[in-house]
């Protein structure tokens, strides 16, 4: 039974990805901001929704490990795996807002986060509001900045005409199926791995992990396949950032997350740290503003090697 979930859990993330990549390309002409803007905001938004859901559950349920190797685990996915297979599908051009903006923030995020952990083991309702504060402030400049600096982009001129009315019925359509979807998912991958004697741990930074990042895989597919590189990239530093900011800002200040599994700092942080870096040096080396499919590799294996290393010193 559990595995029918995890198969029901992946098509519904798939039909969500498809209704979300609609709804923001269509959302793009209406607010005149660029699509990577729509990218890191509406799509990154709903699809962290599962690991706000996932971490809120897992803190007040006493489950601390979940809550924090949910977000950690998820934004390694979401580079190592995600932006590595969406570039082995094709080459992602970057552009300037990526070093200028997008990246710096991200990592100022991870910095943070690691910093407030490394300070008491506690992210506490002061800190989850520093960085949910954080997020709002990053929001506000983004959307200036994109409305001032806005550049015309090829997309489907369908999307143009399309009515407000059906652009919220695509994103409720889309926000409802990536929600069961990723629900059935987790729950799906949750039973069968505690029945092969997984810790919850592993199981946060691993499975779950990986099982909230499917709508951002799902998004990023499908908007690379559609042509649609900026809402790809877009959305999965943008999802890093919401995961961070305001699933864990959210959580912590509704009840603060203390760690007590220490290998969270001692390893897997710096992980996420590591995916989080090594983006800037490759998208300058050796060819300059490109994610291209070798480099795409390079993560996938990146990321292989990670779960490697945490199975292996379980």
């Amino acid at each position: 039974m559990s595995i029918l979930w995890v198969v029901l859990g992946f098509i519904l993330l798939v039909i969500g990805g498809e209704y979300l990549v609609r709804a923001s390309v269509a959302l793009s002409f209406k607010f005149n901001i660029s699509k990577m803007v729509i990218g890191m905001t509406v799509v990154s938004f709903a699809t962290s929704a599962p690991e706000l859901l996932v971490s809120l559950q897992a803190a007040l349920s006493g489950s601390p490990e979940i809550a924090i190797n949910n977000v950690i685990g998820s934004n390694i996915a979401n580079i190592g795996l995600v932006l590595g297979i969406t570039a082995l599908l094709g080459p992602i051009a970057v552009d300037q807002s990526f070093y200028k903006l997008n990246w710096p923030v991200m990592l100022l995020f991870s910095i943070v986060l690691y910093f407030f952990l490394k300070n008491d083991s506690t992210l506490d309702a002061l800190e989850g509001g520093i960085l949910f504060g954080g997020l709002v402030i990053f929001l506000i400049v983004l959307i200036r900045s994109a409305k001032k600096d806005a550049i015309p982009e090829e997309v489907d001129d369908k999307l143009a005409t399309v009515s407000n009315f059906k652009i919220l019925i695509w994103l409720a359509i889309g926000a409802a199926a990536l929600y069961f979807g990723s629900e059935w998912l987790v729950d799906g991958s949750k039973t069968i791995a505690r029945s092969i004697g997984v810790s919850e741990a592993i199981i946060g930074v691993s499975l779950i992990a990986i099982g909230t990042s499917v709508p951002e895989l799902a998004a990023s597919v499908i908007a690379a396949a559609k042509q649609e590189k900026a809402i790809s990239l877009g959305n999965l530093i943008g999802s890093n950032i919401f995961n961070i900011a305001s699933v864990l800002g959210l959580t912590a200040m509704v009840k603060p997350i203390q760690i007590r599994a220490y290998q969270i700092l001692n390893n897997d942080i710096f992980w996420m740290l590591g995916f989080a870096a090594i983006l800037l040096p490759m998208i300058f080396i050796p060819k300059q503003m490109q994610i291209s499919r070798y480099k795409g590799l390079i993560l996938v294996i990146g990321y292989a090697a990670f779960m490697v290393f945490i199975f292996t010193n379980k």
